[in-house]
């Protein structure tokens, strides 16, 4: 009786501990290996470089059309720009053909 009484005693003393280290390694484990974890960072830092990258070149892109959106806007029209679009939309053709242009005279 008096070891059983012991044994019990000793079980509800461990448990506590037992089921704390329990907790305790599963937030280690995720910090360490899950996804947000510190073994993610290098591929997650990667990734961010690739996307600001892709974000300079995308702003780029924004001011360059954006000033071609304002010269067309201007009261008179930058004629270049005019020559240019028209040239463009002109000289299309389906897929093998030829455009050439011809001198007048």
């Amino acid at each position: 009786m008096r070891i059983r009484q012991s044994i019990n005693q000793s079980f509800a003393i461990l448990t506590i501990p037992a089921v704390t280290m329990t907790v305790v390694a599963y937030f280690a484990d995720y910090g360490l290996l899950g996804p947000q974890g510190i073994l993610a960072l290098a591929d997650t830092e990667a990734r961010l470089g690739l996307a600001q990258s892709q974000l300079r070149q995308v702003e780029d892109e924004h001011l360059r059309l954006a000033h071609r959106v304002a010269l067309m806007e201007q009261p008179r029209a930058d004629g270049d720009l005019v020559e240019e679009l028209a040239r463009g939309m002109l000289m299309d053709g389906a897929p093998g053909q030829v455009a050439l242009r011809r001198d007048m005279r």
